[in-house]
């Protein structure tokens, strides 16, 4: 069931644009994750079509270096939604009333929000459409999910906080939907499309949520992929786009490419980028020329210090640092 969403004219959101703008001085407190760490690098891995946690301290990723795994099963009660299981493509940890939960989508149109160690059951999981090909995944505070879809062009708010397989959401267009992040210091939900960055508002109530552009930012160069927090920049993001990879200043839309590690971290191709809250260490995908998956790597790049991690006859997508942020 969808909701209605308000259309805003283009003064209302120029408007709330600036107001935005004018109140990044003093910020609100910055994202803290729920635990001090150390923490494991998380991946999405499309040749087991399973999301896999990894121990970076282990040089060797052929199997000891593996602590957790999880993919949809019947028996873990999935047994509705198996079949929009196959091209994992988000994986995230998020701490929501004190317990933690994997978020994950993948492309054939699951979305889920997983109990985390136990992998069982859900609390809130749906089909959001097979061929718009779910990208990303954020908790909301109040227990709301938001979902992106890159063949979609849309960003909807699912209402999870009215039950485990509720289905109705609000949705705005974004072509080639593809980020989301949730930040606490503008309490804004930014999304990245193909061509610019969004700060969605979130309104209404929890059962009857509402969206609304509140600021946009045009990308420098196209075709925008992954969306992240900076740890100790909070005026800052990441954003990778189809040929760079970018820290963004949220309230004046200058994109920076002279930021620590860039010289290894602004390449082509970069599918993800995190840093790691407790270290400043950066990891990164890229696309791998003979990878039986055009789009993915069997090798997570890490950077300042430079290293990387290869997980043997691996298709990651995405790689992230498993911190558990609050949703």
């Amino acid at each position: 069931m969808r909701l209605s969403v308000p259309h805003l004219p283009v003064l209302t959101i120029v408007f709330t644009a600036v107001t935005l703008i004018s109140s990044f001085a003093p910020a609100p407190a910055v994202a803290q994750p729920a635990s001090a760490g150390p923490y494991d690098i998380v991946v999405t891995d499309q040749a087991s079509d399973g999301i896999i946690v990894l121990d970076p301290d282990d040089a060797d990723w052929t199997g000891g270096a593996e602590k957790w795994a999880w993919r949809p099963t019947a028996a873990e009660g999935f047994g509705d939604l198996t079949d929009n299981w196959g091209l994992p493509d988000e994986a995230k940890l998020r701490h929501h009333d004190g317990r933690r939960y994997l978020l994950t989508t993948d492309s054939y149109g699951l979305a889920a929000v997983v109990p985390y160690p136990s992998g069982r059951g859900s609390y809130w999981a749906a089909d959001v459409g097979r061929a718009d090909n779910a990208h990303s995944i954020e908790l909301l505070p109040g227990g709301n999910v938001a979902v992106t879809a890159s063949t979609g062009g849309w960003v909807r708010v699912y209402t999870a906080s009215q039950g485990r397989r509720s289905a109705a959401y609000a949705q705005l267009p974004l072509a080639g939907a593809h980020g989301a992040v949730w930040d606490p210091v503008t309490r804004l939900l930014w999304t990245l499309g193909d061509h610019e960055l969004v700060g969605l508002r979130i309104g209404g109530t929890r059962a009857d949520p509402t969206i609304s552009r509140a600021i946009a930012h045009p990308l420098p160069t196209d075709w925008g992929h992954d969306l992240q927090l900076v740890p100790h920049r909070p005026d800052r993001l990441w954003v990778t786009t189809g040929t760079r990879v970018y820290q963004v200043d949220k309230a004046t839309g200058t994109f920076h490419s002279d930021y620590a590690g860039a010289e290894t971290i602004d390449v082509v191709g970069v599918k993800s980028v995190t840093t790691n809250p407790a270290t400043g260490q950066v990891i990164t995908t890229r696309s791998e020329p003979g990878n039986p998956c055009s789009w993915c790597t069997s090798t997570v790049r890490l950077h300042r210090p430079t290293d990387s991690r290869t997980l043997p006859g691996g298709q990651i997508y995405k790689a992230r640092w498993w911190v558990d942020y609050a949703g």
